[in-house]
């Protein structure tokens, strides 16, 4: 069975170091609160909002330790009136025996406000 599980965070700026460390935080949140080895992934979508121009988040995942055959992918999200700013988000495709409803979503930062219903 293949589950999507997914999360969100954001960053102060427009800056590579604070880019990747987000991004392999929250990612290596998503996989210890789900128990998943990146074998277990089917691919990594991450979309970022248009302010985020100066790195590519799929670069920081990639150089996980065990994740350079992970395949990710970056892209941008719509630019809608008022959206979250400066937010990076995860749609992670994993093999996994887990119930839908017992997958464990992970907001972070100023990205709690995308699904309050989901932060613990």
């Amino acid at each position: 069975m293949i589950r999507g599980v997914r999360g969100a965070t954001t960053v102060e700026e427009d800056k590579p170091e604070l880019i990747y460390n987000e991004i392999t935080r929250l990612v290596l949140q998503i996989v210890e609160e789900n128990n998943i080895q990146p074998e277990d992934i089917a691919s990594v979508l991450i979309s970022t909002t248009p302010d985020i121009t100066s790195a590519f988040p799929a670069k920081a995942v990639r150089s996980i330790e065990g994740w350079q055959y992970v395949p990710t992918m970056c892209t941008h999200e719509m630019s809608v009136p008022g959206a979250l700013p400066l937010c990076i988000r995860v749609l992670m495709h994993v093999n996994t025996q887990v119930h839908q409803k017992d997958i464990q979503h992970i907001y972070l930062n100023n990205a709690v406000s995308l699904r309050p219903d989901l932060v613990k």
